[in-house]
């Protein structure tokens, strides 16, 4: 069952990243890119990584994903539709999967195991945040309401 889920999942991703870089439509390219997303966070559910893989939903799905759609909405301009697909996008993404691949083929395997090591928990990422780590914490969620309040500032329209 598990090797089916990843060739589904595999399959899924590579297709809406395929279509995120041939698409000529800027929206319909940035849903792809979300789908995409989406995709690589279903592989870390698969391998059992749950903490790993809803930190890939919320940053990337639900941020990243969501400022390039409102970017693109904010600064609407529409290319022409020439009926046929952008093939340079999909070009550069196989060359650079093409040495992905190689690279990994080229690796060796390690012969020694990992040693074993303490599961990560969501409760205990929680922990560690909220005992060792406060002041970075709030001085990122500090960072980041000013960098909100700055983003309002510079789109808001001025009012005579």
């Amino acid at each position: 069952m598990n090797s089916i889920a990843f060739v589904a999942i595999a399959i899924l991703t590579l297709a809406a990243a395929l279509a995120a870089a041939t698409l000529q439509k800027l929206m319909h390219a940035a849903l792809s890119f979300a789908m995409t997303f989406v995709g690589v966070a279903a592989f870390f559910f698969l391998l059992g990584a749950e903490f790993v893989g809803l930190v890939q939903v919320f940053v990337y799905v639900g941020a990243v994903a969501v400022l390039i759609v409102f970017t693109i909405l904010l600064t609407r301009r529409d290319v022409e539709d020439t009926g046929r697909p952008n093939w340079g996008g999909a070009i550069i993404a196989i060359a650079v999967f093409g040495g992905l691949l190689w690279a990994i083929l080229k690796t060796q395997t390690l012969a020694i195991a990992a040693p074993p090591i303490e599961p990560l928990t969501v409760k205990r990422v929680g922990d560690v945040l909220m005992t060792d780590y406060v002041w970075p914490l709030q001085c990122v969620g500090l960072l980041l309401t000013a960098a909100l309040i700055g983003a309002l500032i510079l789109v808001m329209e001025e009012k005579r």
